[in-house]
């Protein structure tokens, strides 16, 4: 059996258990924007994380509000502060996570008051889980919440280490609503359940579709991926990315119980810095990248997708970032919400293709898991989370 087969349900702690009135409450959110210079080009990682830091500021709680942004490997990295989320969220700016200055801030809020602290990747304890790293943050609290799903699955001092440091623990409001959808779609899931995956690698999600092809009716392939798996079925790729060491898996998966649909007919280009010279085919040329499933593989999803009672999504069906190869992923988000199925669309690009064609608010779940949320429905422990559990 899989490992999503056998995994038990999951209890956390909720934050509405939680008397924070006069208490430092550390609030570990995911706070990690898409910047562009200084600008936030995409705030709804803050706008998510503000039913929790209200819920608290309303109840005399002193919010120690916490995140990483981007990869700064240990060291302070001007262009990676959180000074712009700061901003965003109309808070001071601690000048470092840890130390006797972050220390005297905390010392001077006042019950409903809050404060960001400085990048928590600025040192490298925190990917370590360092110990001392730990007990510095923990001296900045007495209660913990962590509402960053996105990081669950990471035993990073912030997510894991902190939370099994202080006495109180408790999962924030975005964290409850990812347990719980997730759960759904893991243990739950209502016939027909169908699965779409893209993405550029099978490599990045060989376990997750092992995992739902045990418990899918049908998973539909796009994105690169989908050409090392047109490559195990005999069929030409053309120049288009593929995975040779990994077509025996795909046609293992192919040959399974489980209903794999692939393009039937794709958006080709010479290369991607060639879009204007794009056109749809049946079969990739030779001299041709795949960039983009085609008008018949959208109607064979969105035909599936009308039937089926619980849809998720995860990774994009085309080269997103550059039109036209951006218009599959678009028309499939209007077929998924159009569909009445319960949905979870996860995965930066997925996400994005829903919000520009405007059907966001159709859809069951926005999941802002990426990573964690895949190890979630394969069923994997995370370390997140089960810090959080109520037997934990």
């Amino acid at each position: 059996m899989s490992p999503a087969a056998t995994a038990a349900a999951v209890r956390l702690r909720s934050i509405e258990a939680l008397r924070p009135e006069g208490r430092r409450v550390f609030v570990r959110s995911d706070l990690n924007v898409p910047l562009r210079g200084t600008a936030i080009a995409d705030d709804s990682r803050i706008r998510a994380s503000r039913r929790t830091l209200d819920w608290l500021r309303e109840r005399g709680a002193r919010v120690v509000l916490a995140s990483h942004l981007g990869r700064p490997k240990g060291a302070p990295r001007a262009e990676l502060s959180l000074a712009p989320v700061a901003e965003a969220l109309g808070l001071p700016l601690a000048e470092d996570c840890i130390g006797a200055g972050a220390e005297k801030a905390v010392a001077r809020l006042a019950d409903g008051q809050a404060i960001l602290l400085e990048n928590l990747r600025f040192h490298a304890g925190e990917e370590q889980n360092d110990r001392g790293f730990v007990a510095a943050l923990a001296r900045l609290a007495d209660v913990y919440v962590n509402d960053a799903f996105g990081t669950a699955h990471r035993a990073h001092a912030s997510t894991e280490g902190l939370a099994r440091a202080l006495p109180e623990r408790a999962a924030g409001f975005l964290m409850q609503r990812e347990v719980e959808m997730l759960s759904r779609l893991r243990d739950a899931p209502e016939r027909p359940y169908l699965c779409i995956l893209g993405g550029a690698k099978v490599s990045d999600k060989l376990a997750v579709i092992e995992t739902l092809a045990e418990r899918a009716d049908a998973i539909c392939i796009g994105g690169a991926m989908a050409y090392t798996f047109l490559l195990a079925r005999g069929e030409s790729a053309g120049r288009s990315l593929v995975e040779p060491d990994l077509v025996d898996t795909a046609r293992r998966l192919l040959d399974g119980g489980t209903e794999i649909v692939l393009p039937v007919d794709h958006v080709v280009a010479p290369g991607v810095d060639r879009p204007g010279e794009a056109r749809t085919v049946d079969s990739i040329p030779g001299d041709a990248m795949a960039l983009d499933i085609g008008p018949r593989s959208v109607e064979q999803i969105a035909r599936r997708l009308r039937d089926a009672r619980t849809v998720f999504w995860n990774g994009p069906l085309g080269l997103f970032e550059t039109a036209p190869f951006d218009a599959g992923s678009r028309a499939v988000a209007e077929a998924c919400a159009a569909s009445g199925a319960f949905s979870v669309v996860g995965g930066g690009d997925s996400l994005a293709a829903v919000r520009s064609a405007g059907v966001a608010e159709r859809i069951s779940h926005l999941s802002t898991g990426g990573g964690a949320a895949l190890e979630f429905l394969e069923g994997c422990t995370l370390p997140g989370v089960k810090a959080l559990e109520a037997d934990a």
